[in-house]
């Protein structure tokens, strides 16, 4: 394996430039899929070999339950500094472990909590909660998915915008965001070298839903008005993996983008240009860490078969 073991921990700094590019030059529906589908592959695969190198470090240990010839030295050799590394591996792959399941955790709490509170409510597509306090996010999930508004904050908003803003939670609904959202924030957790896609992705699907919501109403100012007025009272979304209109970000730049032209949907920049040629590399990068993490998996494979006693 070699130093190739190491390298899906590093790659993901290869997707740092179109994080930020895709979020001024790609529509927002390319950029959400471009993105999460990148920090899904190295997500995965920094973790697969992280696991690959936590199995050297842990049959180093004194009365570990590996096989006994686990700890040969024909398989520490397939790892590069492997008494620093394996053992490293080893809190780090805990640590990975243990917030991924904390981020599953608490989303599903705050899902299950939020239909809870819905429980005595009509079963229609939108709860309206008597609350003083003003929000609004889209929940799936349970028996149908429901737009949640507070009395407080359509009592903020004029008639069409409150229409943009039905539109827009739906849009989060009709597009499945919030599995957008947590796939990122589990690739964040597995690899803080990606936390800059998450921090993109949670723009990128607000944009999205706001380009939907802009083109089922009609006016692009209706919902860019909504989108200020929101923001200005609102408290934002329960958790990160749910989204809403006025979630946590920047807003202005949201409001900005609805008072200029429509974004111009492309299936994939061209790689003359520096969104393209972010785009390419991001790509490469997904490329040589999912080649890098089958390789190194096999390869470990391999030598734990021939190293394991029959």
């Amino acid at each position: 394996m070699g130093v190739f073991v190491f390298l899906p921990l590093v790659l993901p700094l290869t997707a740092w430039p179109i994080a930020r590019l895709a979020e001024q030059h790609l529509h927002p529906r390319t950029a959400t899929r471009l993105l999460t589908g990148v920090a899904a592959v190295m997500g995965t695969c920094s973790t697969v070999c992280l696991g690959l190198v936590m199995v050297v470090g842990t049959a180093q240990l004194p009365g570990n339950p590996l096989p006994d010839g686990w700890s040969d030295p024909e398989v520490r050799e397939a790892v590069p500094y492997d008494e620093v590394a394996g053992k490293a591996a080893i809190p780090a792959l805990v640590a990975v472990i243990v917030a991924c399941g904390r981020t599953l955790w608490r989303h599903g709490r705050v899902r299950r909590r939020a239909h809870h509170a819905l429980a005595g409510l009509p079963g229609t597509e939108v709860a309206v909660l008597p609350d003083g306090v003003p929000y609004a996010y889209a929940l799936p999930g349970g028996r149908r998915d429901r737009v949640v508004v507070t009395t407080a904050l359509l009592d903020c908003l004029e008639p069409d915008e409150r229409r943009a803003l039905f539109a827009h939670e739906r849009a989060h609904l009709t597009a499945r965001h919030h599995r957008f959202l947590l796939t990122v924030q589990l690739a964040a957790r597995a690899n803080p070298f990606l936390r800059p896609l998450r921090t993109a992705v949670s723009y990128t699907a607000e944009r999205w839903a706001d380009e939907e919501a802009a083109r089922a109403v009609g006016s692009r100012r209706a919902v860019a008005c909504a989108i200020g007025k929101a923001a200005l009272v609102s408290r934002g979304t329960p958790v990160p993996t749910f989204a809403g209109l006025a979630a946590p970000g920047p807003v202005p730049r949201r409001v900005a983008a609805l008072l200029g032209p429509a974004p111009v949907v492309r299936s994939w920049p061209s790689v003359f240009t520096s969104v393209g040629l972010a785009a390419w590399g991001a790509a490469a990068g997904t490329a040589v860490s999912a080649m890098s993490s089958a390789n190194s998996a096999v390869t470990m494979v391999l030598i734990l078969h021939a190293a394991t006693p029959l």
